[in-house]
């Protein structure tokens, strides 16, 4: 749902109701975004003013956005001109996406002072703008210089200017005849779905989402030509609409795709009497819209990270087998050196490229030694002597390094797990927070740019104040079965929090959440409920859609967590295997 000139129209016709509050709160969480708090008749508002080039919109707002400790300069300059001031009227011209508010009060000396905020809302050129009584500009939160007699100036100390533009104002407009002939269109030679463009592009304030959205509704078939009756039905929706605008009886449809999912929200006429605030409506799209967003944001430049590390030490495993297989030969190296170190009496000391020699660990079998032609035949000898010991020094050593890569990469594969079973920002946040304390990500984070991680609520299930803990709590029966979200609670689940007696659950050999299943003393329940946690924990793992899943069962007492151990890493012991289909 675009927020066109009809959305501006219909919000600000909600929001005379704010006229006479008294602002008391101005913030500016970040650079695209301004929160003003009124009060009115004992009850607080808070007005968001959003001007990101994607979601600019200005509407009330339930939802709590953090702020910087220090306040921003814009920010500082409208608590001095604001704060305690009355709204006297809100006000928006025609279609157009500028919306005024105007303010009055008293100054130190109780002589009467106005002033004027005005919120363009424009794409790009979003922008909030603090006028003084004479509509000077004392300041605005984005400056524009004016290059040529095109571009309006908005800098302090100028005259503000009202955008001006040349499409067509559809208020105007008396009558369908007279909407047809101002669309001045060819309709022998135009289908329904070019229609959408053509009126967003003639008249200001229409965007062309809300024409589709009329046609989706309406169920028009955009393979048709347009017609009268048609173009009279979409005309009478525009207008029924935005003369609804001012009586505040809109509604919304909402449009879903193939799968039956909402996909966009369009403004139609209220079909009941239900109350509607479109306020609070955009509020809630859009806060849901931009933490999806930013979730999904956040999860790819986490996912980069993880995926670049993962290339690294697969890169490195790849060297490694690659050193290994020159390890194969190091046993030749040393038949070379003893065969001759044993025929140096019958050999010609002269160099040479090749020798042949009896192989007496071969039934004398006859072996051509290949020879640095360079060096005599006893040195070549010790050239062998030197590769070999060589060899056989880097085997011991990569062999550690390839363990110790393959551990790496299986833990880099478990965050993998962990990122995809995210499912807000917050999770998010608790797997940056364990990679940013891992060895193997420390070049990556250190280099990334450090997120502030949410505030998050503490369960009472922690034993630990300082930990955050806030496992997925499953209720079977009598029984309760929590379930891991990440590592380093994994860790803590099982090796803090579960008691030696607790049953302990997780997927054989495959990435997946740590389980418990809370005993408090009681019985090891029958075999049912140990199915039913075993499909949970299924569930919870990389295979949740496979259709045969081997899951351990044993006490908590038997499982241990090496030494240096990566987190989320343990071995375990006395075990018997379920195998299930995973089930939430």
């Amino acid at each position: 749902m675009a927020f066109d000139g009809i959305v501006t129209k219909a919000i600000t016709s909600e929001l005379q109701q704010l006229v006479g509050s008294r602002i008391d709160k101005i913030y500016e969480p970040s650079k695209n975004d301004i929160i003003l708090g009124f009060y009115l008749n004992g009850i607080n508002y808070a007005l968001n003013i959003c001007t990101n080039t994607q979601n600019y919109r200005l509407h009330l707002t339930t939802h709590t956005k953090s702020n910087p400790k220090n306040a921003l300069n814009f920010c500082m300059l409208l608590r001095k001109h604001l704060i305690g001031l009355r709204i006297k009227n809100i006000i928006s011209v025609n279609l157009e996406r500028v919306i005024t508010i105007e303010f009055e009060g008293f100054d130190d000396i109780d002589d009467i002072i106005s002033k004027k905020l005005i919120i363009e809302l424009m794409g790009r050129h979003c922008n909030v703008i603090l006028l003084d009584e004479n509509s000077m500009i004392i300041d605005s939160l984005r400056h524009i210089s004016s290059d040529n007699e095109l571009t309006r100036e908005i800098i302090p100390h100028v005259k503000y200017v009202y955008p001006s533009t040349n499409k067509l104002n559809f208020l105007e407009v008396t009558n369908f005849q007279d909407f047809k002939s101002k669309l001045n269109l060819d309709f022998d030679m135009m289908h329904i779905y070019d229609l959408p463009t053509q009126i967003s592009n003639i008249f200001n304030g229409i965007s062309k989402s809300f024409i589709i959205n009329i046609i989706k509704i309406l169920h028009l078939d955009t393979s048709l030509k347009i017609e009268d009756s048609t173009l009279t039905i979409i005309y009478t929706n525009i207008k029924d609409i935005i003369d609804a605008t001012d009586s505040l009886k809109l509604g919304f449809d909402t449009i879903k795709d193939a799968n039956g999912i909402i996909k966009d929200y369009a403004l139609c006429i209220k079909h009941t009497s239900k109350p509607f605030s479109l306020n609070f409506f955009i509020d809630d799209y859009y806060f849901h819209k931009e933490t999806s967003e930013e979730f999904k944001l956040y999860r790819n430049s986490i996912l980069k990270l993880i995926l670049d590390t993962l290339k690294k030490y697969n890169k490195r495993l790849y060297n490694i087998n690659e050193k290994l297989k020159e390890c194969d030969n190091m046993s030749n190296y040393k038949l070379y050196g003893e065969l001759i170190t044993a025929n140096l009496y019958r050999i010609k000391n002269q160099n040479t490229n090749t020798i042949s020699l009896e192989n007496y660990y071969d039934n004398n079998k006859i072996i051509n030694i290949p020879l640095d032609k360079r060096y005599s035949p006893s040195h070549n000898a010790k050239i062998f002597f030197k590769k070999y010991t060589k060899l056989k020094n880097a085997l011991l050593i990569v062999g550690e390094q390839k363990e110790e890569t393959i551990k790496d990469l299986d833990y880099i594969e478990s965050v993998v797990y962990e990122l995809e079973a995210c499912t807000n920002i917050e999770d998010i946040s608790n797997v940056f927070e364990e990679i940013s304390e891992s060895s193997v990500f420390k070049e990556k984070t250190e280099k990334y740019k450090e997120k502030k991680s949410p505030k998050v609520k503490k369960s009472k299930l922690t034993k630990n104040k300082y930990v955050h803990f806030n496992p997925i709590k499953y209720k079977i029966e009598d029984y309760t079965f929590l379930v891991g979200r990440n590592n380093m609670e994994n860790d803590y689940l099982t090796l803090k929090y579960a008691k030696k007696t607790d049953l302990w659950f997780h997927t054989k050999d495959i990435h997946g959440s740590h389980c418990i299943l809370v005993l408090n003393g009681a019985s090891v329940p029958e075999d049912d409920i140990l199915l039913k946690c075993a499909e949970i924990t299924a569930y919870h793992s990389k295979a949740k859609n496979s259709s045969n899943v081997p899951v351990d069962i044993c006490e908590v007492k038997y499982v241990k967590k090496p030494n240096g151990a990566k987190p989320g890493m343990v071995i375990y012991k006395n075990n018997k295997t379920f195998h299930v289909t995973p089930k939430k």
